[in-house]
Parts: C-alpha cells; structure tokens; sequence
C-alpha cells in the first residue's frame, strides 16, 4: 500500500465486501498491516511462531479458543495472541474484526491448507 492522506472509513471498507475469512489491507504501520476481515464458522487451529496477532471486534462476536480456555470479544474489545500459542477464531454470527500483524503474516501461520490467503488490497485505496 502506498502512503496515503485519506482517512480510513471502517464501515465504509467492511460494507465494500461479503466474503469470509478473506483479510483486506487498509493500512500499513511500519513493518506492520491491518487488515479488516468478516468472519462466520470456526476457522482453522493454527499458530504464529514468530509474532502476536491483535484482534479487535469491530461488530458481532468473536470467541478466540485457546488449549487453555476460550477468550469471547464483544464489539470494542481487542485481545492480543501471544506468539507460539495455538489459537483457533470462531463466530456464531457474521462478525468483523480488525487485525494488527506483520507484513507477510499468512492468516493459517504454519498449518497452511485450503483456507491460507494473503490478504488483499482494498479496492478503496487511493
């Protein structure tokens, strides 16, 4: 993404797309991008052995799972994965979520599979 001096309408790139658990790129900070996702279903258990992954519920409900116990997020709330630890996201109902990782970062860390993806640039960039 290149640099830009508009702001970024979160509503406005979340009503942009229908699709779930496809990131899209609004910004870049550093080394580091956010990424606004919709999420529905239970994803995949994976992990990040080199980095935290933030997750921040913009709208609905997201329960992050944990071998040790569950973290449920309501909208407003934010929960940082530590690195190296087993997760797997899960929403009962459509739910959108911002995330904060290092450029690069694939969405299934090391379990790969038919769900990994990039994330793609918004179509609302400049």
């Amino acid at each position: 993404m290149t640099t830009t001096t508009r702001a970024v309408n979160i509503a406005a790139e979340l009503a942009a797309f229908h699709d779930h658990w496809a990131q899209r790129k609004v910004a870049g900070l550093n080394d580091y991008e956010v990424k606004l996702a919709k999420v529905q279903g239970e994803f995949v258990w994976h992990t990040h052995d080199d980095t935290d992954e933030l997750f921040l519920v913009v709208s609905g409900r997201l329960t992050i799972q944990l071998r040790d116990g569950d973290v449920v997020l309501e909208p407003g709330e934010l929960f940082v994965v530590p690195r190296g630890t087993e997760h797997c996201p899960k929403a009962e109902e459509e739910t959108s979520i911002l995330l904060l990782e290092p450029a690069g970062v694939l969405n299934t860390g090391s379990t790969g599979g038919p769900r990994t993806r990039l994330p793609v640039p918004s179509s609302r960039q400049d």
